[in-house]
């Protein structure tokens, strides 16, 4: 069986400073501009170097788009392909210890605002979504968004999206699905977090089977929760079968875990959250085997509920 190229870059941990994670006992120092910049594009060139060819961005990301918008020009490469969305601003300024980092905003301003300088991103951007989609902001009902996003589409030949977070990301799926403007379904990609503890996206496979676009899984680590940590005790018999599985397979259980979604979703695209060259080739080796029916089956059987899954990450610090 042929093992996919479905493996994408995320930039969120390289275009700023802290992100929503387990806490990790890194050193702490001053922060660099410079060096942090000089730290992103290396990693984007060490994804490229190894066969990585989609990246996912958005102006929430701090630093993440206007990298990718540089290093785009320096490599000319069509096979490159990249998301980025829209609805978030940076607001830490880079500064670890902020009490903000990002302000959602979902109106037709801010949509305008920022496709200004993501369009810089042409011709390599083909997935364009709205970032966080929830039924609050009332942007699935704001029909001069939706008009915009499809004029968007048409104009620039892209994929319209969306991603989805939070306990209710099934209910802002199943709204979107149904969404059209001038008799045609807008949004054909859609960006859910999905692993072992979170399946609750997996009532509409068939569905996301459909799409013209890419169906994107993000946090398929779980924000780190899927790495085994003495902070989760009652998970202790899925770390012990993920490590034992490691182990059979000469792997890391971050490979597991994202050999999991490629299992359930082999059409789909996972994205590593690397930061680091390291954590990049540990990712990529979950493309090198697979994972049987009744491993898959057994990692399975370790779901939670949604609201319980939201409620630990909820719970989590930016790191």
């Amino acid at each position: 069986m042929k093992i996919k190229n479905n493996i994408g870059l995320g930039t969120a941990a390289i275009g700023r400073p802290v992100y929503i994670n387990i806490k990790s006992n890194t050193a702490s120092s001053a922060f660099s501009r410079p060096e942090f910049k000089n730290k992103g594009f290396q990693i984007l060139e060490e994804a490229y170097d190894k066969g990585v060819r989609y990246f996912d961005t958005s102006p929430g990301y701090g630093l993440a788009e206007e990298l990718l918008v540089n290093w785009l020009k320096i490599k000319k490469d069509p096979s490159i392909q990249v998301s980025t969305k829209w609805g978030y601003t940076y607001v830490a300024d880079f500064n670890p210890d902020a009490k903000v980092h990002e302000v959602k905003e979902h109106s037709i301003d801010k949509l305008n605002t920022q496709w200004e300088y993501s369009k810089q991103l042409l011709p390599y951007l083909k997935v364009y979504q709205i970032h966080s989609a929830t039924l609050d902001t009332g942007v699935l009902e704001n029909t001069e968004v939706l008009k915009r996003l499809h004029e968007l589409k048409k104009e620039n030949n892209l994929t319209i999206g969306l991603s989805t977070t939070g306990a209710n990301q099934t209910e802002v799926l199943e709204k979107a699905l149904s969404i059209q403007v001038e008799n045609e379904a807008l949004f054909q990609s859609f960006q859910c977090t999905y692993n072992i503890l979170d399946q609750s996206v997996f009532k509409y496979a068939e569905a996301l089977k459909k799409l013209s676009g890419p169906f994107i899984i993000k946090e398929a680590l779980a924000n780190g929760r899927l790495i085994p940590n003495d902070n989760y005790p009652a998970y202790k018999n899925l770390y012990d079968f993920m490590n034992g599985l490691a182990k059979q397979y000469h792997v890391g259980v971050d490979a597991i875990a994202l050999q999991y979604c490629m299992a359930i979703f082999p059409e789909a695209l996972i994205l590593s959250g690397a930061s680091s060259g390291e954590h990049l080739d540990a990712n990529l080796k979950a493309k090198q085997f697979l994972l049987t029916t009744s491993e898959v089956a057994e990692l399975s059987t370790y779901g939670i509920s949604n609201r319980k899954y939201w409620q630990e990450r909820k719970e989590l610090a930016w790191n």
